[in-house]
């Protein structure tokens, strides 16, 4: 059984690597010549030579998207290497020998599910802390010499709850030195009033769960209270211009980066943390909750992808038909990860439970395998 082990072992991992890699060829391909129009142009916030944008930056950037490329395709380059060995060895008679000598199905699937065990591992190990790190220190490589971390037209929004006031912060760019720019923090009392203003073209976070605003401009609302006719309290305007302003909070700088970044482009814990701080300050979390239960379950697709190709080694072939099964293999693909971005956008907009939409997909093609693995095994 060693030998069967590593037999199929060795022809699986194989043709999952050539495939990885030639789908990573093609996605470098593609976003190094999307980086092309990108060569010559510099931060307008900097002068100088240094900071103009070059192949060799672009290059690199390209690299720095790899991790999360190969996080991407590691379940249809499971499915394809896997299907591709499978058919090969039962178009070639070989799983015929196997099977005579003690390879019987379950043995076969224990044995694929093994392997899908082991790019699993690889996949959360990929996704939950190669990809987000590399992701993050691409961003901050374009920031640095074409402009800062973004996210649509007025930035980020945050909300705090805090012991008498609720706080809603906006941070409308981030900068390659963790600095925030266009930073405004407007204070609300416990009826919902507007308390204070507080606007600073900079900021940066203290190692003290603090924000300092640089060259502030504050403005407090003051309603006095007469306690005789309230009708009648006349409105104050207090505005100040200060050189700094420390603005006592738990919004951390991880947090702002999952308010600026892709949910699904950070880290599981991350994401888990920033949910339990929308939920904290009665903020909707479904899209954020939905990204997670995704992390969670993604990694264990390549299980089920696994299971998708066995029934291939049982199936009989004419000569030159491998072909059209290993393209059943790339639209089967294909169509789960269609599938599973239609479940999250569907799951977000109908408010469905969270893990149920994501978990879904995989649920599906798990019994779909499950029902092609016994029509043709155990019934053929």
């Amino acid at each position: 059984m060693k030998t069967i082990r590593r037999l199929i072992y060795g022809e699986v991992l194989t043709a999952i690597a050539l495939v990885a890699l030639g789908f990573l060829a093609l996605f470098c391909f593609f976003d190094l010549v999307d980086e092309l129009q990108y060569l010559g142009k510099n931060n307008s916030l900097s002068d100088g030579a240094a900071n103009v944008y070059q192949i060799k930056h672009a290059l690199l950037y390209v690299a720095l998207l790899i991790p999360n490329h190969l996080y991407e395709l590691l379940p249809i380059s499971v499915l394809i290497g896997s299907i591709f060995v499978m058919a090969r060895l039962a178009q070639s008679s070989e799983y015929t020998i196997l099977r005579t000598s003690g390879l019987g199905p379950w043995r076969a699937l224990r044995l694929l599910l093994a392997l899908g065990a082991f790019f699993v591992a690889l996949s959360f190990a990929v996704g939950d802390y190669v990809a987000p790190a590399s992701e993050r220190a691409a961003q901050l490589l374009k920031a640095r010499y074409q402009g800062k971390i973004t996210v649509g037209q007025t930035g980020a929004w945050l909300k705090e709850k805090q012991t008498y006031n609720t706080v809603v912060a906006n941070v409308k760019t981030l900068s390659p030195d963790n600095e925030m720019h266009g930073v405004q923090i407007f204070e609300f009392n416990n009826k919902g009033l507007i308390v204070s203003t507080t606007q600073a073209p900079v900021a940066s976070f203290t190692k003290d769960d603090a924000w300092l605003l640089e060259e502030a401009t504050r403005t407090e609302f003051e309603v006095p209270s007469t306690g005789q006719n309230p009708t009648q309290e006349v409105a104050r305007v207090k505005r100040a211009t200060l050189d700094s302003f420390r603005w006592p909070t738990e919004i951390s700088a991880e947090m702002v980066s999952v308010a600026l970044l892709k949910p699904d482009r950070m880290a599981t814990i991350d994401l888990f943390n920033y949910i339990r701080h929308l939920e904290a300050n009665s903020q909707t979390a479904q899209r954020y909750e939905i990204e997670f239960w995704k992390k969670v379950f993604y990694p264990l697709s390549c299980m089920v992808m696994v299971m998708l190709a066995l029934p291939f080694a049982y199936l009989h072939f004419r000569s030159g038909g491998i072909a059209a099964y290993v393209f059943a293999g790339v639209m089967i693909g294909i169509s789960f990860f269609l599938l599973n971005n239609v479940f999250g956008y569907i799951g977000n907009l109908r408010n469905w439970q969270p893990w149920l939409a994501a978990a879904t997909p995989g649920l599906l093609y798990m019994a779909v395998s499950l029902g092609a693995f016994g029509w043709l095994v155990l019934r053929h």
